[in-house]
């Protein structure tokens, strides 16, 4: 199967990771969506069928790394891929019940997984020092990916229905309410068996974490799930949830000054439709997409004079970088430029989305086109070029361009009956919440 599927990118690219030249837009998205899509099929773990963290092993770690954030994007990655036909349903369904049937036995705490683990055992590899439990926000992303498994694969075939069984085994395992650390009115971001609550993190918004708090307000199983207090005395309490400031000539209804970074808009949002999604803080719609377009403004404008920064080169969200590993933003901007920040942006802004698409394929495709897409991240400033792939960039490409296309994701996360009670329990308005 995979020999077919690089064949076939072959056909339509020339060769597995060569340039294609005057692509219609519904082609070129085609082209992208499909070879990133290979990150997750061509280079998943062989014995997990995880997402390897990166496809490079800086920082001191090899291949057996594999993130579970990153592996729930690549669960709705692979379901793009089926539903595009780049694999067959049946192949797809085979391919996530090996990977579930993994997780199953994997190490978790109070039914979290850790950020990291290796995929070849389950077992965990610490994220650093104290990190070496759960990660709730990891998890959060993985049970994202996979509720929207559990609704697509809804066939009536042996191995269709495994899975959701399987799925549902891990999805109700999950104790949200552990993670209040004793009854707070607020969710902890880390636990672990070894140093107990040390990483101390209570999360706060607004940021990249809104699906955790939709997710335990949500659990199937009654006993784990958050009461709404939670959400409103925890997650909407900080000196930086409230903004309704403007930038740019846009009001941004929450959170810090020019937006931060782009992820923030992005990762809850593979699957939870911000399409009149409200709540008594703010029309999710317009935070998303006003957020997204003082992004677009601030590289325009360019007040730091970097090279490259123009309508056609925009976005700033966490990547690696010349020197490391950063979280750009506007208030947090040294010249890197990152793809998945401005085509991840594709529902909010269209149009300044495929003007970078076809900046990034054709004009600077020769430096960062690769087998998997495009690379990490570039600074023209400084004539750096990243090699790398990181999973948890890779993955929204593909969902949010396929959510722009066609609302898939959405389409499945938000028919979750789960997910409709527990954002109605938290006082959400949403087309799809039934009344």
């Amino acid at each position: 199967m995979k020999l077919f599927f690089l064949l076939s990118c072959m056909l339509l690219t020339g060769t597995a990771f060569s340039q294609a030249k005057d692509l219609s837009d519904s082609a070129l998205l085609d082209l992208v969506q499909k070879q990133t899509f290979r990150y997750f099929w061509d280079f998943a773990h062989p014995v997990s069928n995880m997402a390897r963290e990166r496809s490079n092993e800086n920082f001191g770690y090899g291949h057996e790394v594999v993130t579970t954030g990153g592996t729930g994007f690549g669960v709705m990655a692979v379901i793009v891929a089926a539903e595009r036909k780049w694999i067959t349903r049946d192949t797809a369904a085979k391919f996530l019940l090996k990977m579930v049937s993994f997780l199953v036995k994997a190490d978790s705490y109070h039914g979290a997984f850790s950020h990291w683990m290796n995929g070849a055992t389950g077992k965990t590899i610490p994220f650093s020092r104290k990190d070496d439990g759960a990660d709730l926000v990891e998890t959060s992303y993985l049970m994202q990916g996979l509720l929207c498994a559990r609704q697509y694969f809804n066939g009536n075939n042996n191995t269709e229905e495994e899975l959701r069984d399987r799925i549902n085994w891990i999805w109700n395992d999950v104790e949200w309410n552990w993670f209040t650390k004793g009854g707070e009115e607020v969710l902890y971001w880390h636990w672990s068996p070894n140093n107990g609550w040390a990483m101390n993190f209570p999360v706060r918004g607004f940021n990249e974490c809104l699906i955790m708090y939709v997710l335990a307000a949500s659990g199937q199983n009654e006993k784990y799930e958050v009461s709404s207090s939670v959400y409103h005395r925890g997650w909407a309490q900080s000196s930086f949830f409230n903004n309704g400031k403007e930038f740019y000539g846009f009001k941004l209804p929450l959170g810090f000054d020019y937006g931060g970074p782009l992820f923030f808009s992005q990762y809850s949002f593979l699957g939870l439709d911000p399409r009149g999604l409200k709540d008594r803080y703010a029309d999710y719609w317009e935070q998303n997409k006003n957020h997204t377009l003082i992004n677009h403004a601030y590289c325009l404008d360019n007040p730091k004079k970097f090279k490259g920064y123009g309508e056609n080169c925009w976005g700033l969200t966490a990547s690696d970088t010349y020197n490391g590993y950063d979280a750009h933003s506007p208030t947090n901007d040294h010249g890197t430029i990152t793809p998945t920040a401005a085509l991840s942006a594709f529902p909010y802004t269209p149009e300044y989305s495929m003007k970078a698409l076809k900046h990034f394929y054709y004009d600077l495709g020769n430096k960062i086109w690769s087998e998997y897409g495009f690379t990490d991240a570039f600074n023209e400033t400084k004539n750096w070029y990243a090699k790398s792939h990181l999973a948890i960039d890779q993955g929204p490409i593909i969902v949010m361009i396929e959510d722009y296309r066609s609302g898939l994701l959405w389409k499945l996360f938000m028919s979750c009956p789960e997910i409709q009670k527990g954002l109605k329990k938290l006082g959400f308005e949403s087309p799809w919440i039934k009344k």
